[in-house]
């Protein structure tokens, strides 16, 4: 395994030439034991050393011996396959990650080289299905101008307007913009995906503080109008709640005797449904109606549940 500790100690030599043992295990905060064995592991690793035998020996690295360009520990080096392993799955262009996979490949070792190709073969992140445009250009401009908190120009659909790009957040299988609109003159959010020209200008502008992308968005998606307003008092703590509901299902206000869900929905019997898997008590403010249709679940998971079992 390479630790920290192993490419400092391999940095120490790339820098001084020779050091002892002893001067090693100081720099390093290590007994002089700990020094061989990171000698051992090193030499595992393909990094040709030479060692002068003795009470004063020193150890250095073989004439003319570079280090790479960049030497990863383990943890590194699995911190990396997992990133690539989710950037595929979060939509990211899928030749820009397996040519960074292959850059990263051609500068390790061979035995953390295996270690980034187990992950890549063996392990599968659970991400929503992505929706994703045909390159990675849109998201690098607006990434940039939020960072540098500069304005765009962005061709959306058949419109086109100024905006000012606050964050960027992925949801729901979708990339989305979240900023200042100026042709609506209020905060939007923008699917990458229909976004069909970005252009950065050299207007800046000023950030609200502390603005949460992500946050915004889902309040956005919870929050727009549909068929039936929906108001039921969950008789939890708020904690709680979030853990158990999806962001989608609507937003969470402080109530007297629990926690206060608003939320939106075009079907009633969807939204019952949801409310029945719940592990704590709630009372329905509002629509009547979905009190009808709470007891038309109830009913049929009561069939369900009384139902004589199939015989094969």
């Amino acid at each position: 395994m390479i630790t920290t500790k192993v490419l400092a100690m391999l940095e120490l030599l790339q820098t001084h030439g020779q050091l002892s043992g002893a001067e090693l295990a100081r720099r390093l905060g290590v007994h002089p034991r700990t020094v061989r064995r990171y000698v051992g592991v090193l030499e595992e690793l393909g990094i040709p050393l030479v060692a002068e035998r003795g009470r004063h020996g020193a150890y250095g690295l073989v004439a003319g011996f570079k280090l790479p360009p960049m030497m990863f520990t383990d943890d590194e080096a699995l911190a990396l396959s997992l990133g690539l392993l989710a950037a595929r799955g979060l939509g990211l262009a899928s030749p820009a990650v397996a040519s960074a996979r292959a850059k990263i490949e051609r500068v390790l070792p061979p035995t953390i080289k295996r270690r980034v190709r187990a992950v890549d073969e063996t392990v599968q992140l659970e991400l929503s299905r992505p929706v994703s445009s045909a390159d990675n250009v849109a998201l690098a401009a607006l990434s940039t101008a939020a960072q540098m908190h500069v304005r765009t120009h962005l061709r959306y659909h058949d419109s086109e307007r100024d905006f000012d790009p606050y964050g960027l957040a992925y949801r729901g299988g979708c990339w989305y913009a979240v900023g200042w609109c100026h042709l609506r003159r209020g905060l939007r959010s923008f699917r990458l995906d229909r976004i069909q020209g970005v252009r950065v200008l050299e207007t800046p502008f000023t950030r609200p503080a502390d603005f949460d992308a992500l946050k915004h968005l889902t309040v956005s998606v919870a929050t727009i109008p549909r068929k039936h307003a929906v108001d039921v008092v969950l008789h939890t703590d708020l904690a709680t709640a979030k853990r158990e509901i999806f962001p989608t299902l609507g937003v969470f206000e402080p109530a007297e005797d629990g926690v206060l869900l608003r939320g939106q929905c075009d079907d009633l019997k969807w939204f019952a449904r949801e409310l029945a898997r719940l592990p704590f008590p709630f009372t329905i403010r509002r629509p009547r109606a979905l009190r009808t249709a709470l007891a038309a679940c109830a009913r049929e998971l009561l069939a369900l549940a009384t139902a004589p079992a199939l015989r094969r």
